[in-house]
């Protein structure tokens, strides 16, 4: 939980950490509805809220009618006209695990039992937006007033940028005798991910810093003195309240309305877009079904949500339970756990890659997001840093989605520490203390130092990956340690090693040893291809080294051919032959293969020139997206056609499977875990490209 902004301080005396969250959760409230600006996430604010409340359970002399965790929203701002809403527009309370969602089932069924009511409540389930609330009314069936929640009694009248949701009739699309005289419909503004990302494209190309997420994005535009700002935003809105009803088909003050289906369909034939994936659910079990349904694929939809709202459906039955002072009872909110966080950046540190790349990463203060542990998480390269703006000292916002690489979104600039510096990218190796450089018209910085430590170990670990030689065991801080113990130097010196020189390092006993030398001499017959991989020659990935192992018969031809005989290799053009020539020019490059070679390590092809490229992806849809290390996307997709598949830019219901390199688009990934396609790592991908079979 993060406390931080005015004021600050911890307390261990009930009576002054009341206080302190009352302030804490009203600083922090203004700073969401007002300024659209927050400093802390959802799920933080969420848990300030949660803490409150306990602790004025726990002492019900420290209750206040004014207490934030009582109120809703935020009062409204004096930039817009104020607006009174006729019915108070209430918070929800929340449920945060399916244990608390089962006992606010249980609360139902005991208040109705209370009540007299002995029929089984059937519930709606709808997926919770995370959006702006707004109140619109019509009268006649013409739009004429659209307000913010603001605190749940008093909104901001924000009519002329509303009028610009195109998913906002104008007027009622009901017959005319069914035209309510007064009719005030609530539902949820919200920025569609698809064109958040496209906006935020644009905001890029122009030289401007992209929008935060798609939620502030809302709001900051619905908040635009201009309309025609606002008509640049291609927001949407979904209706799923009535507020106030009178006449036409809603009859005398909704009275013809005799359940929340009801509202829905009524608001659907006049011309609202209601969520189609709202359902009916007749138990509590079909509720609980719903809601892990969503908190799995989450991502599958093209507007952001962060829960489920279930409301008991039955109009009646909702008076007869009735509302709490701040929330109704006969609805909960259940939240999906956070997949953002606030947490301390604490330093921008640089590793260096087998190619010398050096790519910058945030070192945090750990903190769990959706479920893991996150601590470090990539930058990518020093434009990036620089477009973000991120500092050692930030409070940054780290957002995680499923098994995705952390991201750093965004500082929080309210937070930032007034002797803050932009952070700079190193011009010296931090492991070997030679020049990094950036070479023109590129984005990465390379460490030139061949001999560099990090990248000597990078290479063996390389060497020794599945997409390689496929080594198991011979992970990085096991390089690493046989590194320290001067055991491994390059990627010959696996083939060195032998049991009775492991057996008592840290970790190794006999069987632990037995396993290594087991693994590696099984790498010995993986043949030219996978060892063209792992020799780490620059712009040779998995497609090139196949199509050479195509070409030449083994090591010895492909080392003595010149630059016409590599060149006519399909997909070898001049950067790969280049890059080739010089790889085998140096002495001890090809030292290295000799000892390779005298280890026993086959050099051969031991590929069929006419069955090279069988067809095992024919017919099939595979989509790649992000950045992959032994393909440029052209290669990736080569590899795929050059097999009888299929490259599309977008995932559809016949994608056979999505590869995923690093900085992932998150439209086709979200979308892949929506339909549950295979979603492949780089080297699952080689093994898909052999074998044509997912892992």
């Amino acid at each position: 939980m993060s406390n931080a902004g005015p004021p600050s301080g911890a307390a261990e005396d009930p009576v002054a950490r009341v206080e302190e969250l009352r302030a804490l959760i009203s600083y922090h409230a203004e700073r969401y509805y007002q300024q659209d600006a927050p400093e802390i996430t959802d799920g933080e604010y969420d848990d300030l809220v949660g803490e409150l409340r306990r602790l004025e359970a726990e002492h019900p002399e420290l209750v206040d009618a004014s207490s934030p965790s009582v109120a809703v929203g935020a009062p409204a701002l004096s930039v817009f006209p104020p607006v009174v809403h006729a019915t108070r527009m209430m918070s929800l309370d929340n449920a945060f695990s399916a244990d608390e969602l089962d006992a606010w089932g249980e609360r139902v069924l005991r208040g109705l039992e209370r009540a007299g009511v002995t029929a089984a409540p059937h519930f709606v389930c709808e997926p919770k937006i995370d959006g702006l609330a707004l109140s619109l009314r019509y009268e006649e069936g013409r739009f004429v007033r659209a307000a913010t929640r603001g605190d749940g009694s008093v909104g901001e009248d924000v009519t002329p940028n509303v009028a610009t949701i195109a998913a906002v009739p104008g007027r009622l699309t009901l017959p005319p005798g069914e035209v309510p005289t007064v009719l005030e419909v609530r539902g949820e503004a919200y920025f569609p991910v698809s064109a958040f990302e496209e906006v935020n494209r644009r905001q890029v190309a122009e030289g401007r810093p992209p929008f935060a997420n798609p939620r502030n994005s809302a709001a900051g535009s619905l908040r635009q003195k201009n309309p025609e700002v606002t008509a640049t935003r291609p927001l949407g809105f979904f209706a799923y309240q009535i507020g106030e009803a009178d006449g036409g088909a809603a009859g005398p003050e909704g009275s013809a309305l005799s359940s929340q289906s009801d509202c829905l369909a009524l608001l659907g034939r006049a011309g609202f877009t209601v969520n189609p994936e709202i359902v009916l659910a007749a138990d509590l079990a079909a509720v609980n079904g719903f809601c892990a349904h969503w908190q799995e694929h989450r991502h599958g939809l093209d507007y952001e949500i962060d829960g489920v709202v279930v409301k008991v459906d039955a109009l009646e039955l909702q008076r007869a339970l009735g509302s709490t002072s701040h929330a109704p009872r006969w609805a909960i909110a259940f939240k999906f756990p956070p997949e953002e966080r606030t947490t301390l950046l604490e330093d921008i540190l640089v590793s260096i890659g087998r190619t010398g790349r050096a790519t910058p990463f945030a070192r945090m203060t750990p903190v769990v997001v959706a479920g893991s542990t996150v601590h470090l998480a990539s930058l990518h390269n020093e434009d990036q840093v620089a477009e973000k703006d991120v500092r050692p000292g930030d409070t940054v916002i780290v957002r995680k989605a499923g098994d995705v690489i952390p991201e750093v979104v965004a500082p929080i600039l309210a937070r930032r520490p007034p002797d803050s510096v932009p952070w700079s990218f190193p011009r010296i190796c931090p492991s070997c203390g030679g020049p990094l450089v950036r070479l023109e018209g590129e984005k990465d910085t390379y460490c030139v130092n061949l001999d560099c430590g990090a990248q000597r170990v990078q290479r063996i670990v390389h060497f020794a990956s599945r997409s390689a030689m496929d080594v198991e065991g011979l992970g990085e801080s096991r390089v690493e340690q046989l590194v320290a113990e001067r055991l491994l130097s390059d990627v010959a010196d696996i083939y060195e090693l032998t049991e009775s020189s492991l057996v008592g390092l840290e970790g190794f006993g006999v069987i632990s040893a037995r396993n290594l030398i087991a693994a590696i001499d099984a790498s010995r017959t993986r043949g030219l291809t996978r060892v063209l991989v792992g020799l780490s020659i620059r712009h040779v990935g998995p497609t090139v080294a196949v199509a050479l192992s195509g070409s030449f018969a083994d090591m010895d031809e492909l080392g003595a051919a010149g630059p016409e005989r590599l060149g006519v290799v399909d997909g070898v053009g001049p950067t790969i032959v280049a890059s080739l020539l010089a790889f085998f020019s140096v002495a001890d490059n090809r030292a290295v293969i000799e000892r390779l070679r005298a280890a026993g390590v086959s050099l051969a092809s031991g590929i069929d020139r006419t069955s090279m490229l069988n067809p095992t992806l024919a017919g099939r849809s595979v989509v790649v997206t992000g950045t992959l290390t032994g393909f440029t996307r052209e290669e990736a997709e080569q590899a795929i056609t050059s097999r009888g598949g299929k490259s599309p830019g977008s995932v559809s219901k016949t994608t056979y499977a999505v590869v995923v390199g690093a900085e992932p688009g998150a439209a086709k990934l979200t979308r892949a875990e929506a339909l549950g396609i295979p979603i492949l790592d780089e080297s699952a991908f080689v093994s898909l490209l052999e074998t044509g079979e997912l892992p």
